[in-house]
């Protein structure tokens, strides 16, 4: 080892974050990929949710989004479709509720937790609980249950996935601080690939026509395997030069290790009240690092609340209208293939995909810089897509104009809408931790995390005004 640092070989470091990154949102995304099957186990006669597993794709697809449309007079099977029941009626807002609200109390738990339990202990438990969680709802696809416990049951494994979601993204987030500011970016680009992936595997769904059951049991089994890998993953990390050169510790190690071996050569030449003098020096300097490390919460944000507060704007605004408001526009160009895939693909699968590239992009350029005042006006600027989406085909509407009525507008505001929100929020979160000096940086990535959780929180309680208001 000579006085420069390791090599990342192989990008290893990078794809076992991008890994992670993946895993953090994969499970999840694939639970709310699977609020069909979740609205079909909740009929008022629990004999429907088995009776009711062949319905064809655009069927299903209809259903599950008839409570947000209003459309009550769509058909399934030539007859008019029975109102939903009160628990399919509650079920989306109890599920936001239940994700939102865990999610922001244990990220900002994780930002003091996180200097007295070991970051090995929290991602890896953090793992290991919502895998346990998403085997067992694997299981109950297969098991029957009367409507109100499986709602509950549903509920609680809601609360602890977005629970130990939390802790595992704010340690992630915290971990990668320490790194250079680029080992950021993976996590963030794997978090919007998982989006992706759950986006083609509803259209696949959709396509094939498979049962609500199999669809269902298909995600729940994907996301366990997901978390194995990156299980598997995160144990290989401590293993890796590369890794350990950037953790604190483990740079200090590398430190002490390069100051002996010089001392080794220079033995015959330095005597022993100089050895010891050289000692003590360092003993100093640790202590002086040591005293470093009692840094305050509160100081730390002090340094990077611009990037906080910015990652918290955009991550309201995106959660804001999409997708409670994007969900709801409706195709205007005739043709029923084109309705059939109109929202799974120009809603989720453009968002994801854009959102996606935009996050990528980070590890091609970090424009603007750290301490630029443009990056918080392009945040800023961003709330732009609220009125704009609300003003494209949203039905049912009672108060605004159709302005953008053309299904064009919709698809060119998703797309930048998409690709802004990947990048800012990306940006942010590199940039964040690099405010602050690096014995600072694992508590700058968990506020920065916590910030981020924030943002989505207030976007879900304003998605409710906003799809109001239109």
């Amino acid at each position: 080892m000579t006085g420069s640092s390791p090599q990342d070989r192989y990008k290893a470091v990078w794809l076992i974050f991008f890994i992670l990154g993946l895993g953090t949102l994969l499970p999840w995304n694939f639970f709310m990929t699977a609020t069909m099957y979740f609205n079909s186990r909740l009929k008022d006669d629990p004999s429907l949710s088995s009776a009711n597993m062949n319905v064809t794709g655009m069927e299903k697809f209809i259903s599950a989004n008839d409570s947000h449309t209003s459309h009550a007079n769509v058909n399934i099977t030539g007859n008019e479709k029975p109102h939903p029941s009160y628990l399919q009626s509650i079920f989306d807002n109890m599920m936001t509720l239940c994700a939102m609200l865990p999610l922001l109390v244990f990220t900002c738990l994780n930002s003091f937790i996180h200097q007295r339990i070991p970051q090995q202990v929290r991602i890896l438990c953090s793992l290991a609980a919502i895998f346990l969680v998403f085997m067992i709802t694997a299981i109950l696809v297969k098991i029957s249950m009367e409507p109100l416990p499986f709602f509950i049951v549903t509920m609680v494994k809601i609360v602890f996935i977005n629970s130990f979601g939390a802790i595992l993204q704010g340690s992630l987030f915290g971990l990668a601080g320490l790194l250079p500011a680029s080992y950021t970016a993976p996590i963030m680009s794997g978090q919007g690939l998982a989006g992706t992936f759950a986006a083609l595997a509803m259209i696949c769904a959709i396509a094939s026509g498979s049962e609500l059951e199999d669809s269902a049991f298909g995600y729940f089994i994907t996301a366990c395997v997901v978390i194995l890998v990156a299980i598997g993953s995160y144990i290989m990390l401590p293993r890796l030069d590369f890794f350990r050169y950037y953790s604190m510790k483990d740079k200090t190690e590398y430190r002490v290790h390069e100051i002996h071996s010089e001392m080794e050569t220079k033995v015959d030449l330095i005597k022993k009240e100089e050895l010891n003098g050289v000692e003590s020096k360092h003993a100093a300097n640790g202590a002086s690092h040591a005293s470093g490390h009692s840094t305050s919460v509160l100081s730390i944000f002090k340094k990077i609340w611009v990037m906080a507060l910015s990652v918290s704007l955009v991550f309201t605004v995106t959660i804001g209208v999409f997708p409670s408001v994007t969900v709801a526009v409706k195709p205007t160009i005739a043709g029923l293939t084109w309705a059939k895939y109109f929202t799974p693909v120009s809603c989720f699968l453009m968002f994801n995909v854009f959102d996606w590239a935009g996050r990528s992009l980070t590890t091609v350029t970090m424009w603007p810089g750290k301490d630029s005042r443009l990056l918080p006006c392009m945040v800023v600027a961003r709330v732009v897509f609220i009125p704009l989406f609300m003003l494209c085909n949203v039905q049912p509407r009672h108060n605004l104009p159709v302005f953008f009525g053309h299904d064009a507008w919709y698809i060119i505001f998703m797309i930048f809408f998409a690709i802004s929100n990947g990048y800012l929020a990306s940006l942010c979160m590199c940039l964040g931790p690099k405010k602050v000096l690096s014995h600072e940086a694992e508590t700058a990535g968990t506020i920065m995390a916590f910030f981020l959780s924030l943002g989505l929180a207030m976007g879900a309680i304003f998605s409710f005004a906003f799809k109001h208001s239109v």
